[in-house]
């Protein structure tokens, strides 16, 4: 039974990031990971990669990314910023053997990026299985990657992290280069020694300083280091240990036979230790190993080039008549001398006075740039308080200026409500002064004091005067005027009235709530009849 590997680290799976669901983890490295996710939307598997530096930040309970102590928080921020620079720019590449990248995006504190989900294998898991390719299958492999190589150089990007575990190749053979390295560059530049983040064997010597030279002789030597690895079953030796003892000379020459000459004397090309010596680009160091150009002779401290005899002609001792025939048959080749020591101890001490120096101006260098750096973040705390601060200056006053607002409404609709009280009030009376005249006036025998014409005069008024005649018995003038009350306090048409329809009508505002039989907060005309009706009857008894 296979026993199933458990991310404690990775994000809850079967959760949603997204519009992503994530089914489960494909891998983990010490600046991400990467998921197997299920696009709800398209319907589709992707690979989502996650920026995770376990040495820079942690997980929290919220499922979110945050830096491990505050003076990590600017490397963990520009470690981000080339994660979100990477995925921008692969974005960019449509090559069949380039990964593709369809988005990115930044949630939990830190970024994702989206890509095709491929079914395969990495070169490496097809190398430990024992699986040892010709030098036709390994073209069949290189060439389509130099392609796509070729198009990252000419959009001016390194890939930076060329290794076997980083060549995927599909169900169907065809190849795809994957996991860019620059965030992971960035970071290690600026946390720790360079040397802990790149892959031994398959950098260069200029990967190792934080100002190498760099450029697309970078990547031709970690991709010559896959051909290597491949060939020998072996990785390559270090690049800084090849400095005082090189083994990759005498390695490839066990090869002699298993593939052709122009092809390995490329790859021993590409793996010079000085860049100036190596193939300047990938269309010259494809061409070196199609054999259409030859590959120079590289020059190194303890490798000499010297004819020695082909495999199947032997040897014979110098001087003798043998030798002689065997000379026409021989052919270049590279033997390796061991380095002579030196007759003084004079010359390591200088190299170590000289790595002391370096030491002591990288330490001195570390501390300003983390001086400078810790004060560039108390600036930006004290910017940031500031700005809350002026933020919340101008909240208070927008407050103040909103209730003084509010206070201001108040007190005009209150003086409204009081001069439409005092209107009422003044009509009233205005009323109970003509009833009392009226009544005064009425004859012995009218007790109801009605001192209204005798219908022959009335009768000869125009009809506007007949149709608006105040009189008790006039049933459809009340109904009018209720109606055109009710027309007029309807200000926005609808048909109903709310309660701010209603201000300046202080009997209107004081019985709304009876008014309103059913309790929607709006009077219908219905309502507003009953109620004028109650009144006019009430009045009349």
């Amino acid at each position: 039974m296979t026993e199933t590997t458990t991310y404690r680290n990775a994000l809850q799976l079967t959760s949603m990031l997204l519009e992503y669901r994530l089914e489960s983890v494909l891998g983990a490295g010490g600046f991400g990971m990467t998921y197997l996710g299920w696009d709800t939307h398209l319907e589709k598997h992707v690979a989502i990669k996650e920026y995770l530096p376990t040495d820079l930040a942690v997980r929290a309970l919220d499922g979110s990314i945050v830096p491990i102590t505050t003076e990590l928080k600017y490397n963990y921020q520009w470690g981000l910023e080339r994660f979100i620079l990477e995925a921008r720019t692969l974005a960019k590449f449509s090559h069949p053997h380039i990964v593709r990248v369809n988005r990115y995006f930044e949630t939990n504190g830190t970024g994702y990026m989206v890509m095709d989900y491929e079914k395969g294998e990495s070169l490496n898991q097809m190398l430990k299985r024992g699986q040892s390719p010709d030098e036709a299958k390994l073209k069949g492999i290189l060439m389509p990657l130099l392609d796509g190589l070729q198009a990252v150089h000419a959009a001016g990007f390194l890939h930076r992290d060329i290794k076997p575990s980083n060549i995927f190749v599909r169900e169907s053979g065809s190849p795809v280069l994957i996991d860019f390295g620059a965030s992971r560059q960035a970071v290690g530049g600026a946390t720790k020694s360079l040397t802990s983040v790149l892959t031994p064997g398959y950098a260069p010597l200029e990967q190792y300083t934080g100002d190498g030279n760099q450029g697309p002789w970078s990547d031709i030597y970690a991709m010559a280091g896959v051909l290597y690895c491949a060939l020998t079953q072996d990785n390559p030796p270090d690049a800084v240990s090849r400095m005082k003892a090189d083994t990759v000379t005498g390695k490839l020459a066990m090869m002699r036979g298993r593939v052709s000459e122009p092809f390995l004397r490329a790859v021993e090309w590409a793996l010079a230790v000085d860049e100036n010596q190596r193939p300047q680009s990938v269309d010259e160091w494809r061409r070196a190993l199609q054999g259409a150009a030859a590959a120079p002779v590289t020059a190194r401290p303890g490798v000499q080039t010297v004819p020695i005899a082909r495999r199947d002609v032997a040897v014979a001792p110098a001087g003798t008549a043998a030798a002689a025939q065997s000379t026409p048959r021989t052919e270049p080749r590279r033997v390796t001398r061991p380095p002579q020591e030196p007759k003084s101890g004079w010359r390591w001490v200088g190299i170590g006075a000289l790595a002391l120096v370096v030491v002591f101006a990288a330490s001195a260098w570390n501390k300003q740039r983390q001086a400078e750096r810790r004060a560039a973040d108390e600036l930006a705390v004290e910017q940031r308080a500031a700005k809350q601060q002026e933020a919340e200056r101008l909240a208070k006053e927008r407050r103040a200026a909103e209730r003084l607002r509010l206070e201001e409404r108040e007190a005009r609709a209150r003086e409204a409500e009081r001069r439409a009280m005092e209107r009422e009030t003044e009509l009233r009376r205005a009323n109970e002064e003509r009833s009392r005249q009226r009544f005064a006036g009425a004859g012995p025998g009218d007790v109801r004091g009605d001192h209204r014409p005798p219908p022959e005069t009335w009768r000869e008024r125009p009809p506007r005067e007949r149709d608006e005649r105040p009189y008790p018995d006039d049933h459809d003038g009340p109904r009018r005027r209720a109606e055109a009350d009710f027309r007029s306090a309807d200000r926005n048409g609808d048909g109903y009235l709310s309660r701010e329809e209603v201000v300046g009508r202080p009997l209107l505002v004081k019985e709304f709530h009876r008014i309103d039989t059913n309790g929607d907060g709006h009077v219908s005309p219905e309502e507003f009849m009953r109620f004028r009706k109650a009144m006019f009857q009430n009045f009349r008894k």
